[in-house]
């Protein structure tokens, strides 16, 4: 296995456990019982991944694979325990922004991953890393009855689209290596960090703010 494979599955079990945990506070704040956090959790980690295999005609790993469920669980308990020790308000809403800037780097270059994969041209690598980052975001919140996320609050789709152009340019001149995979991920995250920090937003047509849980 070349080290660049191994780099993009050790990204997407972050952006699998990452929104994981991003669904299940959603769940929480929201009151819904047991199975309805499960739920919830279940699609945010695998809906943009599902669709993205839809669009290419695969099978969803999730289908396939024991790995993508055993990591949703064992993070939903953990999540669980956390939340019984630890359950302040402005924590919770932190670590909810903490979790999905990490879920969306991630699934943003694995949607683009297989895109390259798959010989695509840089409108289909886009459109796989955005599927695939915002599916299970889009999925979370109409499950809840709000407004996507990707719709009302800062540049979430934006970076997105700029992660999967990177990665697409990094392939073109040869230069995708763990260390540029790495770099990029960790530019996703800290982009989508200092945007929820600082507010920073596209032009709309009416005030924007932060979207908290």
């Amino acid at each position: 296995m070349h080290n660049t494979d191994l780099i993009f599955q050790l990204i997407n079990i972050i952006g699998t456990v990452a929104f994981a945990v991003s669904g299940y506070l959603v769940g929480f704040r929201k009151r819904l019982d047991i199975l309805g956090v499960v739920i919830v959790a279940l699609l945010t980690a695998v809906g943009g991944g599902m669709m993205r295999d839809a669009l290419v005609g695969h099978i969803p790993m999730i289908f396939k694979s024991n790995t993508a469920l055993w990591t949703i669980f064992i993070t939903l308990l953990l999540s669980w325990g956390f939340h019984l020790q630890y359950q302040r308000h402005r924590a919770l809403a932190i670590w909810f922004v903490v979790a999905d800037a990490l879920g969306l780097a991630a699934f943003s270059l694995t949607g683009a991953q297989v895109g390259l994969a798959l010989e695509l041209n840089w409108f289909g690598v886009v459109t796989l890393a955005f599927v695939t980052a915002v599916g299970g975001g889009i999925l979370r919140d109409i499950l809840v009855n709000e407004v996507p996320i990707i719709l009302r609050s800062d540049i979430y789709g934006t970076i997105a689209i700029l992660l999967g152009l990177l990665l697409c340019l990094l392939d073109h001149w040869k230069m995708v290596t763990p260390w540029s995979i790495n770099l990029l991920f960790i530019s996703g995250v800290l982009s989508r960090l200092l945007a929820y920090h600082y507010n920073f937003t596209l032009p709309g047509f009416q005030k924007k703010k932060n979207y908290k849980i």
